[in-house]
């Protein structure tokens, strides 16, 4: 029972993206007429509609500029506050990390207005840089709260130790504790990249123009556009690449996200 309870739902994942994958490279007129059946021909030239045409091309360049550069500013600055608030105590530690998880919990559409003010006022408003800032803020809480709990499982004698050898402070986190909480650090990021590479909202409201526009809303765009046009193997030639890059992320690095998992399971 046990073994087909896990068949029908590893099935509920993979037949779904395999469906999307095939229509990718059927006719138009095939994917309303045998939805289900192997293509008569293969249509590899939807890819090209979907990327150059549609303009899906650009917004995954978009999209790749804004989650590397968010994960490359986020990362560093949530590992530093998340070790501070694991291994530090001092007066408002608890305050602090009190305030980091009710950012998690508070939704951004509450401040989308005075974001969107903020950034006309800064002349950030419609520029990749922007929301970059933006997605800083919104995931530093997720990114510290989880980071916390991995610094709090390695033992405080690995940097008591290097301290004892002349290493700083600074010296402990970067040498010592930041290596050993690679395996967080990894998983975190994994997560953060899926969040930001599917955010739409923020993206919606601050980023009004065009050239700009990150994936979400170039599907959104495709979604429209293709539904007139009847060009079915387009839209679904988009969704493939919207879904491929993180799914190779999480492929090359599934092995790490288990172990970091298995670990945490096991300690707590």
């Amino acid at each position: 029972m046990r073994r087909l309870v896990l068949i029908l739902a590893v099935a509920g994942v993979l037949l779904p993206l395999l469906w999307v994958l095939i229509s990718s490279v059927k006719p138009a007129a095939q994917i309303l007429g045998d939805p289900f059946g192997l293509p008569r021909e293969l249509v590899w030239s939807n890819y090209g509609k979907a990327w150059s045409e549609a303009g899906i091309g650009q917004a995954f360049v978009n999209s790749v500029i804004v989650t590397v550069a968010t994960l490359v500013v986020l990362l560093p600055i949530g590992a530093m506050a998340a070790y501070v608030l694991a291994k530090y105590v001092f007066p408002g530690v608890k305050l602090l990390q009190a305030t980091f998880l009710g950012g998690m919990m508070f939704p951004h559409f509450l401040v989308i207005v005075p974001l969107f003010l903020m950034l006309r006022e800064m002349k950030m408003l419609d520029t990749l840089h922007g929301l970059v800032l933006v997605y800083v803020a919104y995931s530093l809480s997720f990114t510290v709260f989880v980071l916390t709990g991995f610094f709090q499982t390695l033992p405080d004698e690995l940097g008591e130790a290097a301290m004892l050898d002349g290493c700083s402070h600074s010296g402990v986190f970067w040498r010592v504790m930041l290596p050993l909480a690679r395996p967080g650090i990894i998983v975190v990021g994994i997560f953060n990249a899926i969040g930001l590479w599917n955010e739409y909202g923020l993206a919606l409201v601050l980023l009004p123009g065009e050239a700009n526009r990150t994936l979400p809303l170039g599907i959104a765009n495709l979604t429209m556009t293709q539904q007139y046009q009847a060009d079915w193997g387009a839209l679904f030639a988009g969704l493939v690449i919207v879904m491929a890059p993180i799914l190779i992320a999480y492929w090359f690095f599934r092995d790490k996200i288990h172990e970091a998992m298995l670990a945490g399971a096991v300690k707590g």
